[in-house]
C-alpha cells in the first residue's frame, strides 16, 4: 500500500470501485464486494516483508440478500462522500463520518453505530490499497507524543515549520499528526526509540531525564497505539536506522500492544507493511522480572488467563521467549503494572531496570 497516494489517485480509486459495481449491474450480475476474511485463522507470515498479512481465505460481501444490498448501498453512499471530499480538499473525523450519515437521502444507507461506520472505511481500503489517511479521514482522537534529540519539518496548512522535540516543545513532547508522512526528518542525535505504554511511566522518564541521559527517543503509546505512532516509529527505524524497543505492562494486553508494533494486528493486517516494525524488541515487564525483582501484582483475571493460552496459539507470538515467558505467568498467575518498578524507588526504572535490559539487548 503506497504511503505516497496523491488526493487525485485515492479519488480515482474510489471512483473505479463505484464503476466496478455499475458494471456488474450493468452485465445483470448480482452486485459483490470481495475481501479477505479478516481473521486471526487467515493471517500469514510474510516472509519477504517479516510482517504478518492476509492470507488467501475470501469473504463475499453481495447484494443477494436485504441485508447485503445495504451493505454495499452504505458503501457506495461513503464512496461517493469521500470522492467529493477529496476533490474539495476537505478532511473528517471517522466520528464525523457517522454523523453525516443521517443526513443521506436514502435511510437504509445510515450507519447503525460508529463501529459499522469505521469498519466499512477499513474494508474500503483493503478493497482499493489505498490509506484512510489518504481519503483525508483522520481518527477522533488526539495524537500520541514523543521527546527526544530530534529536528523534524512538518507539512501543515498553514505552512512548514521545523521543530526540536526537545528544545521546541514543553514537557508534554511533541504531537504526532494524523499523517505522519508530512514530517521529514532532518537530524538527530537519537539512539534508540523507547516506546512507552502508559503516560504515568513516559511522565517518570522525561521527568528524571531518560531522553537526555541515554539520547532517546521516547513514545507515548497510549495504550493500543494509534496508526500513526505505528507508522512514525517504522519511519524512524527504517529510515534513520533506529533500534525500537516497546515497554509495556506484564499482562497480556499488553503483550498484544506489543505485537500490533512487531507484527501488526489482525484488524489492520493489510497495513502491516506499512506501520509494523518486525525489529522492534519487547523491553516489558516480563513474568521473569516479577519473580525476580518480587514486584507488587495482581492475581489473573478469567480473561487475562483465556488471552494468554489464546495467545500461546497465536502466530504472531511463536518464539521461545513468548512460550516461556506466557507459560510462567500461567504458573504463577500474577500481572504487573509497569509503575510497580517503584517499589524499588521512583530512580529505579531510569537508573537500572532500563540501562540493565537495554544493554542486554545490545541496544545501549
Amino acid at each position: 500500500m503506497s504511503s505516497d497516494t496523491t488526493d487525485d489517485a485515492a479519488r480515482e480509486r474510489l471512483i473505479d470501485m463505484a464503476a466496478q459495481f455499475y458494471d456488474q449491474f450493468a452485465a445483470g450480475e448480482i452486485p459483490n464486494m470481495q475481501l479477505p476474511t479478516r481473521s486471526k485463522s487467515n493471517i500469514v507470515f510474510d516472509e519477504d516483508a517479516d510482517v504478518w498479512v492476509y492470507g488467501d481465505r475470501t469473504s463475499t460481501r453481495s447484494a443477494n440478500s436485504a441485508s447485503g444490498a445495504r451493505k454495499l448501498l452504505k458503501a457506495i453512499y461513503t464512496i461517493d462522500f469521500l470522492a467529493q471530499q477529496l476533490e474539495e480538499d476537505r478532511s473528517s473525523t471517522l466520528r464525523e463520518l457517522y454523523y453525516l450519515s443521517e443526513s443521506w437521502d436514502e435511510e437504509a444507507a445510515q450507519f447503525n453505530g460508529q463501529s459499522e461506520s469505521d469498519k466499512l472505511v477499513e474494508d474500503l481500503e483493503i478493497v482499493s490499497g489505498v490509506k484512510r489517511e489518504d481519503f483525508h479521514m483522520r481518527p477522533e482522537e488526539s495524537g500520541a507524543k514523543v521527546m527526544g534529540p530530534l529536528r523534524i519539518r512538518e507539512q501543515t496548512n498553514r505552512g512548514d515549520r521545523e521543530i526540536h522535540c526537545q528544545d521546541d516543545v514543553g514537557q508534554g513532547g511533541y504531537q504526532i499528526p494524523n499523517n505522519p508522512d508530512t514530517i521529514e526528518f532532518l537530524d538527530h542525535d537519537v539512539d534508540f526509540v523507547l516506546c512507552v505504554e502508559t503516560g504515568g511511566m513516559r511522565d517518570r522518564l522525561v521527568e528524571n531525564g531518560f531522553d537526555d541521559d541515554y539520547n532517546a527517543l521516547v513514545v507515548h503509546l497510549g495504550g493500543q497505539p494509534a496508526r500513526a505512532t505505528r507508522r512514525l516509529t517504522k519511519r524512524l527505524h527504517d529510515e534513520l536506522d533506529l533500534p525500537v524497543t516497546v515497554f509495556t505492562d506484564g499482562d497480556p494486553w499488553s503483550y498484544r500492544i506489543f505485537g500490533s508494533v512487531s507484527y501488526g494486528s489482525i484488524k489492520s493486517a493489510h497495513l502491516s507493511e506499512y506501520l509494523a516494525t518486525p525489529e522492534a524488541q519487547f523491553i516489558g515487564i516480563r513474568p521473569a522480572d516479577i519473580v525476580e525483582y518480587d514486584l507488587p501484582t495482581d492475581p489473573l483475571s478469567d480473561s487475562d488467563v483465556n488471552a494468554l493460552e489464546s495467545e500461546l496459539e497465536d502466530p504472531r507470538f511463536q518464539s521461545e521467549f513468548w512460550t516461556e515467558q506466557i507459560e510462567l505467568q500461567l504458573d504463577i498467575g500474577k500481572k504487573a503494572e509497569q509503575q510497580a518498578l517503584a517499589s524499588r524507588g521512583l530512580d529505579f526504572v531510569t537508573d537500572t531496570y532500563l540501562p540493565e535490559r537495554l544493554g542486554e539487548m545490545g541496544v545501549l
